[in-house]
């Protein structure tokens, strides 16, 4: 089942339940993906690697503004962004945890012969390819800046 299919289930889940931030959440996804397709062409679907993409950038999107509101003392408004991420963040594949996480950054870094912070991005560019959808962007860039300190 392609994710569009999924995300058409949920949202008729949501609203028989009349869950208001699953239906918010689950309509931007569906959201982004049409604006995604109207950018390469309505006749094309978007490929997984690209709809986890999208799907990363909606949940950095919502962690960031929830950061902002706890920052500003706005609980009120972190607490809807937090909850649409976990909702978001179903539809990711397993994120790894740090030891399996630092574990793959330790053979890239092997792989590449990287001594210092000066191959890091050799290392990020890897990383990134390898471990796209799996893992975030800043989880990674912190993990590499510890092993190679």
């Amino acid at each position: 089942m392609s994710l569009q299919q999924k995300l058409m289930v949920k949202i008729k889940e949501a609203m028989k339940s009349k869950d208001k931030i699953a239906l918010e959440s689950l309509r931007a996804i569906k959201s982004e993906i049409l604006l995604a397709q109207t950018k390469t062409g309505a006749t094309e679907d978007l490929t997984e690697a690209e709809e986890i993409k999208l799907l990363q950038k909606l949940v950095k999107q919502r962690k960031d503004s929830a950061t902002l509101y706890k920052e500003q003392g706005r609980d009120d408004l972190a607490a809807p962004e937090l909850a649409q991420v976990e909702i978001i963040a179903q539809f990711l594949p397993e994120q790894l945890d740090q030891a399996a996480l630092n574990k793959i950054i330790e053979e890239i870094i092997a792989k590449v012969g990287a001594t210092s912070m000066k191959d890091m991005g050799k290392v990020m560019g890897m990383a990134s390819k390898q471990l796209a959808g799996k893992a975030d962007g800043k989880a990674i860039s912190n993990a590499v800046k510890q092993l190679l300190a």
